[in-house]
């Protein structure tokens, strides 16, 4: 989430791919050196900031299906203010939530039988539970501060990245839920997430995957979608990070918990707590430190943090294993890229995603038609194929290629007004952050006609029609 004091991995930033490339440090710590880069940098130190689609050759094909996609929830007159929804509520089967014992809380007891609640849930509300409407649906959590930011700015920067948040859930069918409540007291800073992910699980049961987003992440490619797939029936955590990293070197900065999808299921909520009982929550917080900075690689003080944590859950805790072979490790696009790595190089990846529609290639000149924002899985279905052959790199983006990233973190850049990286200028991290919000505003705008003046304009120009073959 935004700000030091809600949200965030404790240490995140530099993408580097392969073991052992430079990192960026934050404020207290300078990593050591000869880690070759991949693809997503990790600022160390104190708290950190805040917080393939199917391809189509024309747009005149089939409609594709997105990969992530939500249940319709339509207003119906019955069940707003009529007397029969009146007295219906209350009246469905008992479920879980009538269990006395049940508790969203962190300290609360421990919830067992998941897997069979939830699926008994879904079936009472005429849900099946191996369904495409259930097990391809997600719910994004992200959220920031309860009170203002102190740096001047920064409430109307966290406003921008929620808009960037909210325009991606309207593009792809995803729920987002914000937060701005610490729903434990003492899990403040990047200890929040897991309070806030967990009493997600137990609210949307309808909900196969929890997706959190730190609220200084910008999605950049609008029209990539996590691919789910991929992790069917594999995995029940999604988060970047190396093998090598993190089992073999057990470094501390070998994953980035600033973004991550987990299941929504038994192993999740195990998961959750014992991750939630090496938080400030529980008596045990201060000795886990100590433990963190004995176990893990490169560990600079004895702050037990939640990204430290996850790294000796997954290779070190005594059951290390039930944890890693539920995991997947991604990095095969930008699950969440280093801001640094991208800005610079986002004019290049507009100017070749522009070249290629401009092209002789299948579908290109459809795509430059007037089309419905309600459209836009169709025709980023159609725009994923004809970038593929014309523009290097893997789909989602990453450090090599020219493809868009799919998410541009700002780790170290504090936008809510605490202290940034000590490597970057506050002016660095603002050009940084209004260059990739504007990237991806120039993608959603085009369905209004209109796009951005320049990166760093603030103005809109009107489309010229046949764009950007005429332009």
């Amino acid at each position: 989430m935004a700000s030091e004091a809600f949200g965030g991995s404790a240490a995140k930033g530099s993408a580097a791919g392969a073991p052992g490339g430079p990192r960026p440090p934050h404020g207290r710590l300078v990593l050591p050196a000869g880690r070759a880069r991949e693809a997503v940098a990790f600022a160390a130190g104190a708290v950190a900031a805040a917080l393939a689609l199917l391809c189509s050759a024309s747009v005149l094909a089939p409609t594709p299906v997105p990969n992530i996609v939500s249940l319709p929830s339509p207003f119906h007159s019955s069940t707003s203010s009529s007397p029969a929804a009146a007295a219906a509520v209350g009246k469905d089967p008992r479920t879980f939530y009538d269990d006395p014992s049940l508790s969203y809380s962190v300290r609360g007891r421990r919830i067992t039988g998941w897997d069979a609640k939830r699926a008994a849930w879904l079936r009472s509300r005429g849900l099946d539970p191996g369904s495409p409407a259930v097990t391809r649906r997600v719910v994004m959590v992200s959220g920031s501060q309860p009170e203002p930011c102190a740096g001047a700015g920064g409430d109307h920067l966290l406003l921008r990245f929620l808009k960037n948040k909210l325009d991606y859930c309207r593009l792809h069918g995803v729920e987002l839920l914000y937060n701005t409540a610490l729903l434990e007291p003492s899990m403040v800073a990047y200890w929040a997430k897991i309070p806030a992910v967990r009493a997600a699980m137990l609210a949307h049961p309808e909900a196969e995957w929890v997706w959190w987003v730190d609220a200084d992440a910008v999605f950049t490619d609008m029209d990539f979608a996590p691919p789910l797939e991929r992790y069917a029936g594999s995995y029940d955590l999604v988060v970047y990070g190396w093998d090598a990293e993190v089992y073999e070197e057990r470094s501390w900065v070998g994953l980035n918990a600033g973004v991550f999808l987990i299941r929504n299921c038994q192993w999740a909520l195990d998961l959750m707590d014992a991750w939630a009982r090496m938080g400030p929550a529980f008596p045990e917080h201060a000795a886990w430190g100590r433990t963190l900075r004995a176990e893990l690689a490169g560990k600079p003080d004895d702050e037990a943090d939640d990204q430290s944590a996850l790294v000796y859950l997954l290779a070190r805790d005594p059951g290390a294993l039930r944890w890693a072979n539920r995991t997947r490790l991604e990095t095969g696009y930008y699950f969440q890229g280093y801001w640094a790595e991208i800005v610079g190089r986002l004019d290049g990846v507009a100017a070749r995603y522009a070249a290629a529609e401009r092209g002789a290639a299948a579908g290109s000149a459809g795509l430059r038609r007037w089309h419905a924002e309600r459209e836009h899985a169709r025709y980023a279905a159609a725009r994923d194929a004809a970038v593929s052959g014309a523009v290097p790199g893997p789909a989602g983006g990453g450090q090599k290629g020219w493809r868009r990233p799919f998410v541009t973190h700002f780790t170290g850049c504090q936008p809510c007004g605490g202290a940034p990286n000590r490597r970057y200028s506050r002016r660095r991290c603002a050009e940084g952050m209004r260059r990739a919000l504007a990237f991806a505003d120039d993608q959603v705008l085009r369905a209004y006609g209109f796009r951005r003046a320049a990166l760093l304009s603030d103005s809109v120009v009107p489309l010229t029609f046949d764009y950007p073959a005429a332009q």
